[in-house]
């Protein structure tokens, strides 16, 4: 059973200020790394962590090759993974002393995946298999629509929410992985208890995972709401929290495991990571994510 994720992979320029920059000031930054990022490559590092089969669908300008390297070097199968002649997404971040982040995001290479990559990357899949994708990529409508009509199970995580979002075919995702922000601009609600009626109601054919930061997670599975309290950690650096839980708690919910357990190993993951700096560097090994689960359920 594999996971196919048609993903972004972005070059992150990661910037460590005091304040997020206002309207038309300048300041001072107290650090910078280059490094890999482009949630497609996030949640294509923390599934391999979670020990997940995965293949990553996208491209990346040729001089940036050596990042390609570094997913084969995590696990991640790249044969859909071109190296382009066009430059790289990238993400200019800025990170602050609490942890939380702003970003600009470039789309770059993100934005040429078309039909034949689909075709070619769906050619030989299994009715076991599955499919990630989230929304810094183009084809989004042809992939799902094509991965439906292949028997297969679709994951989205819709990140960054766009008015795009909105007009795709719904119906082909089997399961909806949202942040409390998408879920209110998704659903056109506000308060939690409107956002969780609107998705049993207009998402009754998927499962709906509903990310709330420190307060935990919901996912709404049937008629079932399931509520699992987040672990609490000192944050340094909550970039990749999000593609975290989500590689995490889809390597074991493919393979399976009980909806309950896949959140908790999902919010574990997601814990050890924002004690982390940085976006792929933060995420955990499947060693560390088993010790954190075993001292802090007992």
């Amino acid at each position: 059973m594999a996971i196919i994720n048609f993903g972004s992979v972005n070059i992150d320029h990661v910037y460590q200020v005091d304040h997020f920059v206002n309207p038309g000031e300048t300041i001072a930054s107290q650090d910078y790394q280059q490094l890999l990022g482009g949630k497609g490559a996030n949640q294509s590092i923390a599934l391999a962590a979670a020990g997940a089969d995965v293949k990553h669908v996208g491209k990346i300008n040729q001089s940036d090759s050596a990042f390609k390297q570094t997913l084969i070097k995590h696990g991640i199968d790249c044969q859909f993974l071109q190296c382009v002649e066009s430059p790289s997404g990238h993400a200019i971040i800025q990170v602050i002393p609490s942890g939380e982040n702003a970003i600009v995001l470039f789309g770059g290479a993100n934005q040429e995946i078309g039909s034949k990559d689909i075709l070619h990357a769906l050619d030989k899949t299994r009715p076991s298999d599955w499919v990630l994708t989230q929304n810094e990529t183009s084809g989004l409508a042809e992939m799902l629509q094509l991965a439906k009509e292949k028997k297969l199970r679709v994951a989205f995580n819709p990140a960054p929410m766009s008015e795009s979002v909105k007009s795709l075919p719904h119906e082909c995702i089997d399961l909806l992985v949202v942040n409390e922000v998408e879920a209110a601009e998704l659903s056109g609600e506000h308060e939690l208890d409107a956002i969780i009626a609107h998705f049993k109601t207009k998402w009754s054919h998927a499962e709906v995972i509903i990310t709330l930061g420190k307060a935990g997670v919901i996912m709404l599975k049937n008629n079932e709401t399931i509520q699992v309290d987040a672990f609490i950690v000192d944050a340094v650096d909550t970039t990749a929290a999000g593609d975290t839980f989500i590689g995490y708690f889809l390597a074991a919910y493919s393979q399976h495991a009980d909806a309950r357990q896949a959140l908790k190993r999902g919010c574990a993951a997601s814990a050890i990571s924002v004690t982390r700096m940085g976006a792929a560097q933060s995420i955990p090994a499947v060693k560390d994510v088993d010790r954190f689960l075993a001292k802090y359920t007992k």
